[in-house]
């Protein structure tokens, strides 16, 4: 007959939550850009989580490194701004209507969404920039998903403050999660996780990607990282959080209602998990922990609803049918014993029949033309009882029909059919049931992923001889014996550790030495270990003091942007010049061969400014790597300045790189051997 064809949802690359077309460890994000001069409001929403935050942010180079921190899938922006160059060349990127962002309307819709008098519970009512493009981003969701968005239950305000402001040049230089060559292999997130979920894994990049400044939240983590590391209490917790699959995502589906039964299953098996979590966290003695344990507490009648529900094993989709349980609907069971149970009510029925009418080959019979008839020979037609209404006569039989054999029939043609569609109202009624407890279910599946990230930072503090670093009221850097934490994982030579001494006293490192001597690595691993202290995580030193930080800057390695028309010495140029517009005394400045694209007097001139305006004016905590022997003059004008240098020993024709952090400046950069090495022809060395 007739089919209703709808539009169901719309699926498009920064809404779609089927985990066949989803990076199962990356987030898959939704953001909305609305700007109003250069104060720019940015909503980003990660539908298959429901997780909602805002922000408001000043200036092109801090949208861009959000932008670069976030990598939205999709990007709504309205249609009538003349957005920057590196916005317009986004991939994803959406024009909406101006009127998506209008403030007021934007603000009744994100009230309605949430149930709530206002927005001053979430502590947005000061962001009108980020509620514009948070109404815009919302009105787009609720258009293409065509559903109610239960999961979606508040706002969260971002604010940089809160965070070590890293820019989109640090994150690309420091390889966080993508490498420079724009892959994921040899970056730190690559050597951190070995989260058990794919959730975790999410947030391990989240958190290394949004390091914190709040000492009290870190100084937490750090004492739950320890209390896991004792006695290896890892372990347990790893073993069972290894067969809880993506909650996060399941309960998207869930309230979507696009989950499928396998992920009820896995939501199933996963609540029958807690208990033990929640008895392997009671002996440990962290706050952090057990304020985990306590999110962890979900009502039990929960897990015994999916128990009873669902099949032990149930097929892949509902179509399919066989998914509900027997023994949990009474209908559905009757169903599906019609169905099951048809040849034994006719061999019973066909026994009475015969008794009752004193034919002995009486026969019950089915065909798919007729269906169900009783046959008598035509020799004992005279015998057959009142009710036998014929249905049809052939040559040597007669065949009939009783009630009672009409009713089975009936029953037995619609049966299956009749199954699937009660099994569907018993799904959906199921799915009701389960977003009753949606917010706890979603708090709980919040509190697995962060179990799963501090307990991998445990793991790996075990693995990688990381020690816990001292989070410090005093301004500087103090590591003794630091490591790389990605060049060591794969480097075949052992690594030598280095010490780095930055404090109010000594600001500012000149560091010389030969080029593959070790400069950028050492720098690299003195900003990664402030990174992964503000983060929570143990770090590769025998000891390290991490002073409060505001911002980590980089000015590392060389390219290009002839997209943009810029050559390879304007975006050094450029990121020197943020630098040395936003660092402060609280900021890691890293600045590596400042001035080399250019001729040698004015690269040596723009690196000695540039280096003297940070030791005299901005005092950032600096790590100045060069190949002008000049700069190492500084420390005799400047008594915040020190030389180090990288040690390298000729031997005969070759030369020894030592990879030893030696006090004092260099004796030169022994170019001409690198070049050899780098089999350059011996007529030209």
């Amino acid at each position: 007959g007739p089919v209703e064809r709808k539009v169901m949802r719309v699926v498009t690359p920064g809404t779609v939550t089927d985990e066949a077309l989803l990076e199962e460890r990356r987030d898959n994000l939704l953001a909305a850009l609305h700007a109003h001069g250069e104060h720019y409001g940015l909503a980003v929403l990660d539908v298959g989580s429901g997780r909602f935050t805002v922000m408001e942010v000043r200036g092109a180079e801090a949208l861009l490194g959000e932008l670069q921190r976030l990598q939205p899938a999709e990007l709504l922006i309205d249609e009538q701004w003349s957005a920057p160059a590196a916005v317009q060349a986004r991939a994803g990127l959406r024009k909406q209507p101006p009127w998506h962002f209008e403030h007021d309307s934007a603000r009744r819709l994100l009230i309605t969404q949430f149930g709530t008098k206002d927005l001053s519970g979430f502590g947005a009512d000061d962001l009108p920039v980020a509620l514009a493009a948070a109404g815009c981003l919302l009105h787009y969701v609720q258009a293409t998903q065509r559903a109610a968005l239960p999961h979606l239950r508040a706002l969260r305000v971002e604010r940089r403050e809160d965070s070590v402001i890293l820019d989109a040049a640090t994150r690309r230089n420091l390889e966080i999660d993508t490498n420079l060559a724009g892959g994921s292999e040899h970056t730190l997130a690559a050597v951190f996780d070995y989260t058990a979920t794919a959730m975790g894994s999410r947030l391990l990049r989240r958190w290394l990607n949004r390091p914190l400044r709040a000492r009290t939240e870190l100084r937490l983590r750090q004492q739950s990282v320890g209390a896991l590391l004792d006695n290896r209490n890892y372990e347990n917790p790893f073993s069972t959080l290894r067969g809880i699959g993506d909650v996060e995502r399941i309960l998207a589906r869930v309230a979507l209602k696009s989950a499928r039964p396998r992920d009820l299953a896995q939501l199933r098996n996963a609540l029958g998990a807690l208990p033990d979590l929640r008895a392997q966290l009671a002996v440990i003695d962290a706050l952090l922990l057990k304020q985990l344990q306590q999110r962890l507490d979900v009502d039990p009648a929960v897990f015994t609803l999916l128990q009873r529900a669902l099949l032990e094993t149930p097929p892949a989709l509902l179509r399919d049918g066989g998914v509900i349980a027997p023994g949990y609907d009474a209908e559905l069971d009757e169903l599906r014993g019609l169905k099951d149970n048809a040849d034994q009510f006719l061999i019973e029925l066909e026994a009475r029949e015969r008794a009752r009418s004193g034919i002995a080959n009486l026969k019950v019979n089915y065909n798919r033309v007729h269906g169900f008839y009783i046959e008598v020979t035509r020799a004992q037609s005279e015998k057959v009882p009142d009710d036998y209404i014929r249905r049809q006569t052939l040559k040597g039989a007669e065949r009939y029909i009783t009630p009672e054999l009409k009713a089975f029939e009936d029953k037995f043609l619609s049966a299956s059919e009749r199954a699937l569609a009660r099994e569907k109202i018993l799904y959906e009624q199921l799915l009701d049931q389960l977003l009753a407890h949606l917010g706890k279910l979603q708090d709980a599946a919040s509190a697995l992923a962060e179990l799963d990230v501090l307990n991998t930072f445990a793991e790996r503090a075990g693995a990688l001889n990381l020690t816990c670093p001292e989070l410090s009221e005093r301004p500087g850097v103090d590591i003794d014996g630091g490591r790389h934490p990605v060049v060591e994982q794969v480097s075949d030579a052992p690594f030598i550790p280095n010490d780095v001494r930055l404090n109010d006293a000594r600001r500012m490192l000149i560091i010389t030495g030969p080029n593959m001597g070790g400069k950028s690595t050492y720098m690299r691993q003195t900003a990664l270990i402030a990174l992964l202290a503000h983060v929570g995580s143990y770090v590769p030193a025998r000891r390290a003091v991490i002073g409060e930080l505001d911002r980590i800057f980089t000015r590392i390695g060389a390219a290009d942007d002839l997209a943009s028309g810029r050559s390879t010495f304007m975006v050094e140029m450029t990121e020197t010049a943020n630098i040395l517009h936003n660092a402060t005394g609280h900021s890691l400045v890293l600045m590596d061969e400042i001035g080399r694209g250019t001729s040698t007097f004015d690269g040596l001139s723009l690196a000695w400014a540039c280096a003297e305006d940070i030791a005299r004016r901005v005092r950032a905590f600096t790590l100045f790597a060069t190949h002008y022997f000049e700069l190492t003059a500084l420390p005799e004008t400047h008594d915040t300045c020190a030389n180090v240098h990288l040690d390298a020993v000729e031997h005969g024709d070759h030369i020894v790189f030592m990879y030893a952090v030696k006090d004092g400046p260099a004796s030169q950069s022994y170019g001409l051997q690198v070049a050899a090495l780098a089999a350059v022809p011996r007529a030209v060395i």
